[in-house]
């Protein structure tokens, strides 16, 4: 006899089959994580140039006052106010005729005195062999000697006379000791001049030219530091060279050096003044403009500089990411110094060898997993460097 089936048995049965085999399918595997994509940088000592930069200003390396030697009215002034003169080119002139005469009275006071020098000489050489004849006596022949010697003594300060009227002639006709840039007339045509006095104009040597720029007592203490410390080394006989950044930014052509150091700071403002002397063959310094003077000859040996835009500002100080063997990001806290350009050195930290991530940082977190696309090397520009450092002034 056939057996009579459920008519739901065969269904349940295969959806039953469905389910115990969906129990024993296994799990999907777990999503790979991505890799962030970065580039990077590898920690290398290295020497690089201190460039200093300070607020200073030009000045005359040699300032002339022209004064009269001689008084008198001013008769013209032959040169054109505020403009280059050259050497020995004409500036004044004083009335010469009072002094044209003087010179003329002394020729004649001179001749006049050379007459009774020639009497006097003639007088000797007549009672000298008299004398020897008996003729005159020994009294004669001495006055006679005494006048010769008297008018010899008369020529000489006629000739100095004459020399000095000479010089006082001269001395109406003013000219330039120097080439340089003169100022403006102090006097008008028809002035009165008293001797050494009056200042009649200035001129002012403009190449080659001075930079003076004062450097901060706390500035040159830390470059002492950094010295004894051997981060920081000077020039031989500290030669440093200067360049002048003029107002829109330019910098002038001709590089100069620095020749001079105060002995002392200034107790107002707690600054020791330093000097430069910078070719200026164009005349583009004038004296009183204001400039930066970017001082370079120091170098920093074995230095560590890494990219500003690696460097994280946090509550608990500056870090930044590096890359262990699982390339994963780590934060590394670091002790960054002085910019230098668009690098920053970094004090402590960081050591040779070490994978600095520098672009890229905004994508990342601790622990993130990182693909270095490329590397970047710490170069910097020299000529931007900002530094308030200075150097160790004796």
């Amino acid at each position: 006899m056939p057996y009579n089936l459920h008519p739901f048995s065969t269904p349940s049965l295969i959806l039953s089959l469905h389910m115990l085999c969906a129990c024993h399918q296994e799990a999907p595997p777990p999503q790979k994580e991505a890799a962030v994509d970065v580039i990077a940088t590898t920690i290398e000592k290295k020497t690089i140039p201190a460039v200093y930069e300070y607020v200073g200003f030009a000045r005359s390396s040699h300032e002339v006052e022209v004064r009269a030697r001689v008084a008198g009215y001013l008769n013209s002034i032959d040169y054109n106010e505020g403009q280059f003169v050259s050497n020995d080119q004409l500036l004044f002139q004083i009335d010469p005729r009072p002094f044209e005469a003087a010179l003329n009275s002394s020729k004649g006071d001179l001749a006049k005195q050379e007459a009774v020098l020639w009497d006097a000489k003639r007088s000797v050489e007549r009672l000298k062999p008299l004398y020897e004849q008996k003729a005159a006596s020994r009294r004669d022949l001495d006055t006679a000697i005494s006048q010769e010697a008297g008018s010899k003594a008369n020529v000489d300060s006629g000739k100095a006379n004459l020399v000095q009227a000479e010089l006082n002639l001269a001395y109406t006709t003013i000219r330039s000791p120097v080439d340089g840039l003169a100022g403006a007339s102090n006097f008008r045509v028809g002035a009165l001049i008293i001797t050494n006095e009056s200042l009649l104009t200035t001129i002012s040597v403009i190449d080659p030219i001075w930079i003076n720029f004062s450097i901060p007592e706390r500035d040159i203490l830390q470059s002492n530091g950094e010295r004894l410390k051997g981060t920081l080394k000077f020039p031989e006989n500290e030669d440093f060279t200067i360049e002048a950044i003029l107002a829109d930014g330019s910098v002038l052509p001709n590089a100069g050096k620095v020749n001079f150091f105060s002995p002392t700071y200034d107790p107002k403002t707690g600054t020791m003044m330093a000097r430069a002397e910078l070719p200026n063959p164009d005349g583009t310094l004038r004296p009183g403009q204001f400039i930066r003077a970017r001082i370079t000859g120091a170098v920093r040996p074995d230095a560590i500089v890494i990219p500003q835009r690696a460097v994280v500002q946090s509550k608990k100080g500056l870090y930044v990411y590096t890359v262990n063997k699982e390339n994963r990001a780590v934060i590394t806290y670091v002790d960054a110094g002085e910019w230098v350009g668009d690098q920053w050195i970094i004090k402590s930290g960081l050591k040779t060898g070490d994978v600095v991530i520098a672009d890229g940082i905004n994508k990342i977190q601790a622990g993130s997993l990182v693909h270095i696309t490329s590397f970047i090397n710490n170069l910097h520009n020299t000529k931007s460097q900002e530094s308030s450092a200075a150097s160790n002034f004796k």
